[in-house]
């Protein structure tokens, strides 16, 4: 999969979703913008992303007028992005991949795709979960599902909606990498003036926060959707904050990864903006609407997983198995398995606390 310098770079991005999209699109930004900086005359190779998509009409329409039309269909796309539905044509000479599938259904997209992928190609995903059956997250899932335990593979997360990445607005994320080396070629991919990328090597800390803000997101949500007010919402995203360190500690992450981008930062805006799908779920089943009619009436507008709603049930197993308390997760848990979002959250709230800022939960 080595290529000379004067073969274009090809990058994969699995997923054609607003996430896969936008991030197409920031790694064909980046490209063009260090071509330029490099100016013509340099042998800085050429860039070419492509998404591979189920849909041939989404393929049709991004390779014949640059638009994804199901996702971020108000924006023009890259002439370097390309779209297959064919995974053989899409993977050839493929130097990146870049994994935007749900985690939930992550494991068997890749084995269906191994025999496909190289084993010295860098996988980086984009992908914030547990997965329900296994309570792993992508570190373990891509190995596995490929078979490879050697296969190079980075974490990006961080607060980064995708419509603000399509309108190019300043924004960060964190990478992160056991390996150095491949830490800092899949950073050059989306670093650019536009696109701050700190280099890391938390990877259990930057995926923790990753499927963890989702989660809280959800309680950010259902308070909101109830009526109560900012107050509300900055108690439970304080206190979950707190929470998420916990779990990540008992993974053995650094608590200090949590402070950062990938963790406080996306809980701040996975939490407090209105483009949020997990906050938007949690507001509709704060206003007393069944999780069955929100997931359904997602369904119809195709607008996009949220990711939360599968990774609590997970969260709250993964908590108790490492011996840690996590009840705003179990709270949430609750109220999407039908119980009264007053009754639980009520509850919550009326917990004591330790002197430390912990709720002190006695059920």
């Amino acid at each position: 999969s080595s290529s000379p310098s004067s073969s274009p770079t090809v990058v994969c991005v699995f997923g054609s979703g607003s996430f896969g999209t936008a991030l197409a699109c920031v790694i064909a930004r980046s490209s063009a913008s260090s071509r330029s900086a490099h100016n013509a005359t340099s042998i800085q190779p050429s860039m070419e992303v492509r998404i591979l998509t189920r849909r041939p009409d989404v393929a049709a329409s991004i390779n014949l007028h640059h638009r994804n039309p199901t996702h971020m269909s108000s924006f023009p796309l890259p002439s370097s992005v390309k779209a297959f539905t064919d995974p053989a044509e899409c993977l050839k000479n493929v130097n990146f991949i870049v994994h935007v599938i749900p985690v939930q259904s992550s494991r068997a997209f890749l084995q269906d795709l191994a025999p496909l992928i190289p084993a010295d190609v860098p996988i980086i995903s984009a992908s914030k979960g547990i997965c329900g059956e296994t309570l792993c997250m992508m570190d373990e899932i891509i190995p596995q599902a490929l078979g490879r335990p050697d296969q190079p593979t980075a974490f990006v997360s961080g607060p980064t909606f995708a419509r603000e990445l399509m309108q190019d607005f300043p924004s960060g994320c964190v990478l992160a990498s056991v390996s150095d080396d491949v830490g800092k070629k899949c950073s050059a991919l989306f670093r650019s003036a536009r696109m701050r990328v700190y280099q890391h090597d938390d990877v259990i800390g930057v995926e923790v926060g990753g499927a963890l803000k989702n989660v809280y997101a959800l309680a950010a949500g259902i308070a909101d959707g109830m009526g109560w007010g900012l107050n509300t919402t900055a108690l439970l995203v304080t206190l979950g904050c707190r929470e998420m360190g916990q779990v990540a500690s008992a993974m053995g992450a650094d608590a200090a990864t949590l402070s950062g981008l990938s963790g406080i930062g996306d809980m701040m805006l996975t939490c407090f903006g209105s483009e949020s799908r997990n906050r938007t779920v949690g507001r509709l089943l704060g206003e007393g609407n069944s999780l069955a009619d929100v997931l359904d009436a997602r369904v119809g507008t195709l607008a996009g997983v949220a990711e939360g709603v599968a990774t609590a049930p997970a969260a709250l197993r993964l908590g108790k198995s490492k011996g840690v308390s996590t009840p705003i997760v179990a709270a949430v848990c609750a109220i999407l398995e039908g119980e009264n979002a007053h009754e639980v959250l009520h509850k919550l709230l009326a917990y004591p606390v330790h002197a430390n800022g912990d709720l002190v939960v006695t059920s």
